[in-house]
Formats: C-alpha cells, sequence, structure tokens
C-alpha cells in the first residue's frame, strides 16, 4: 500500500490489484443478470443494467435509498452530466450472502472504513451477436470520478475479447491487459489509472454475454 501524497480523505491507496475471490461463489448471481432492464442511456439495445448503494452499520449490511447516478463529462463524454437514474438490484440478490462477502472483501481489500464509506453496485450485462459486437466500455479509456473501482466478474458465456486494460495515460500503452475470468476482482486507484475493456463478439455462432459487478467507492449516486 502507498499514501496518496496530499491526500486528505484517503488514508491509504493502492495502484491495482488483482483477487481471486474463493470465498465468492458465482453461481448464484448468474440467474439475476437474464432479467436485466436495458441501459437506456446507451444506443443499440446491447447493455442491461442495474445500480444500487450500500452501507454498512455495525453488523447490518443496508441497501440505501433510491439515488441518480451523475458523472461529469470530464469522466463520461458520452453521458455525462446527465442524471441517470436505473432500475435498483433485486433484494434478494442482495441477500445473499455471497453478495454481502462481495463488498465486503472490496473494502477490505481496499483498506476502508465499512462505516465511513458509501459503495455503489452496477450489475452489468453486456451482450453481443454476429451482427452487433458489444462495448463494455463506450466512453473509451476513462476514469469514473471515483476513489477506488473495483471490477468483479460474474460470467463470460460465448464471447471473445472483453479484456480490461489499465493506463498511466491514455497517450501510452497499457500496464495491465487481462481477460478476467469469473471469480477475479480487479481492484484499480480511480485516481491513478485510467481503465477500458475492449468489445466483445461471439466466440460460436449465437449471442454471447459479458456479466460484471462493477464496485466503486465513493458511490458517485445523489438524491
Amino acid at each position: 500500500m502507498q499514501t496518496l501524497p496530499g491526500s486528505t480523505d484517503l488514508a491509504y491507496a493502492m495502484m491495482f490489484t488483482l483477487h481471486k475471490v474463493h470465498s465468492v461463489k458465482v453461481e448464484g448471481f448468474k440467474p439475476f443478470f437474464s432479467d436485466l432492464p436495458v441501459d437506456p442511456y446507451i444506443k443499440s439495445n446491447y447493455r442491461f443494467r442495474r445500480l444500487s448503494r450500500f452501507k454498512v452499520f455495525g453488523n447490518e449490511f443496508v441497501k440505501l435509498p433510491h439515488g441518480y447516478f451523475f458523472q461529469s463529462k470530464q469522466y463520461n463524454p458520452l453521458v455525462g452530466d446527465i442524471k441517470r437514474e436505473y432500475a435498483e438490484l433485486d433484494d434478494a440478490i442482495t441477500k445473499l450472502e455471497d453478495f454481502k462477502k462481495l463488498v465486503l472483501a472490496f473494502i477490505d481489500y481496499c483498506q476502508l472504513d465499512p462505516e465511513a464509506v458509501e459503495i455503489g453496485v452496477h450489475q452489468i450485462r453486456t451482450t453481443c451477436s454476429p451482427d452487433n459486437y458489444g462495448n463494455p466500455a463506450p466512453e473509451g479509456i476513462h476514469r469514473d470520478g471515483t476513489d477506488f473501482v473495483g471490477i468483479f466478474s460474474v460470467g463470460r458465456e460465448n464471447i471473445q475479447g472483453g479484456e480490461t486494460h489499465l493506463y498511466k495515460s491514455k497517450k501510452h500503452d497499457p500496464v495491465f491487459s487481462k481477460v478476467l475470468q469469473p471469480g477475479e476482482l480487479l481492484l484499480v486507484n480511480d485516481r491513478e489509472f485510467f481503465h477500458y475493456t475492449t468489445p466483445i463478439q461471439p466466440l460460436f455462432h449465437g449471442e454471447g454475454t459479458r456479466d460484471v459487478f462493477v464496485l466503486t467507492c465513493p458511490s458517485l449516486l445523489t438524491n
């Protein structure tokens, strides 16, 4: 771990780390990705999404009230400066022990005070077909405008591509490149790195899907 120069609100900050989260089993998540609402802010209807925010109060794991997702155009030139509204995560998935373990693992790996932070959890499916490739990051190489980002792979079905890259600068080659496999969690200091995931296309005939949770701290949700 490395202290951020001049930081007043973060005691510690990693650069980036990759973990295989053995305590979290992805099988229980998969049924909840089949009924995600389409992301109305992205054209072509190939991305599906839910979003909620959470806090830990003592031994309680609590989903906070509904809010709007907001990023400035500085961070998201495609849909920045828009108050985006998404459906909440299904209550049934948030009550799974594996879901709680995932959020707590994110908090622990980032060395955050669990009672002092708010975590945003994006549940995202990107689809592709022979006629329509899916783009997990339509905004291109970017930062999210938060402190920490975690990308947790839930599933890859009938796809190639979808390689996640990290960059110190948009002008330079990536310092990290990997196709995240189910159960792997990539943690990124969003202040230090840009990230991007390459488009996906079917490996064989038919539709392909890429399912992930993206966790952020802070959540970037507002009332």
